[in-house]
């Protein structure tokens, strides 16, 4: 598999995006599907008859986009979904749609104790982790209210049936060329759903042992990256 810099592909995308190519969608549409499919296991796996319930963990930028996006096609069909603001914004148009389709809204600040955080994972089937993405810049660690949230979180993930983490784009907090992960505060993901290529740092130490199952999203990138000689060749 390929990696490619996180500069590549906001290139390959800069010029889809100038010509109107709607990525969001793309990348959101290819999120909700994986998280239906592994949802759908968990269900039929347990022979329950419920539509399941999602939480998303949503940052300010793009990947906080996707994440609701992906959480408002799903709750459209009648999953419960919950999402938790951990930015000091959230995507406008992600937003819009979440609350159209019935999301949700949890507040950051009930789930900074991690016994309260444990106690509402009990109901959760699936985290999505949308909190960073490719922008984190040179250090990646999560900061604020996002780092107590994941601390808080980390030690139900640890315990038998707990939820599956879908990470969205790569898990928060590891860089995407480098695969660098400066700080502990990461939730390992059972699969990583990354848009329109593998990035370097999902396939490098340490990063790449906490990716899980790795699904490229085709968003149309392929002919933009062609000519591009990878980070990353494995």
């Amino acid at each position: 598999m390929d990696g490619y810099s996180a500069a590549q592909v906001r290139a390959a995308e800069r010029s889809l995006l100038d010509a109107g190519e709607p990525l969001m969608a793309r990348a959101a549409a290819g999120l909700a599907a994986e998280v239906r499919r592994r949802l759908r296991g968990l269900l039929d796996g347990a022979g329950r008859t419920d539509a399941g319930h999602v939480l998303l963990l949503v940052g300010s930028g793009s990947n906080g986009g996707d994440a609701l996006f992906a959480g408002a096609e799903l709750a459209a069909e009648g999953v419960r979904v919950t999402s938790v603001a951990l930015g000091s914004r959230v995507h406008e148009g992600g937003s819009a749609a979440a609350t159209s389709a019935g999301v949700a809204p949890s507040p950051a600040d009930g789930w900074l104790d991690p016994a309260t955080a444990r106690a509402r994972l009990r109901g959760v089937d699936v985290v999505v982790d949308g909190i960073l993405g490719t922008g984190t810049g040179a250090d990646p660690a999560l900061r604020g209210t996002a780092a107590e949230v994941v601390a808080a979180v980390l030690p139900a993930l640890a315990e038998d049936a707990a939820p599956v983490v879908v990470a969205c784009d790569l898990p928060s907090g590891t860089g995407p060329d480098d695969g660098a992960v400066p700080s502990p505060l990461v939730l390992p993901a059972t699969v990583t759903v990354t848009f329109g290529a593998a990035k370097a740092g999902l396939l490098l130490p340490p990063a790449r042992d906490l990716v899980g199952e790795l699904v490229v999203v085709d968003i149309g990138l392929g002919p933009q990256l062609a000519g591009q000689e990878p980070l990353v060749r494995t």
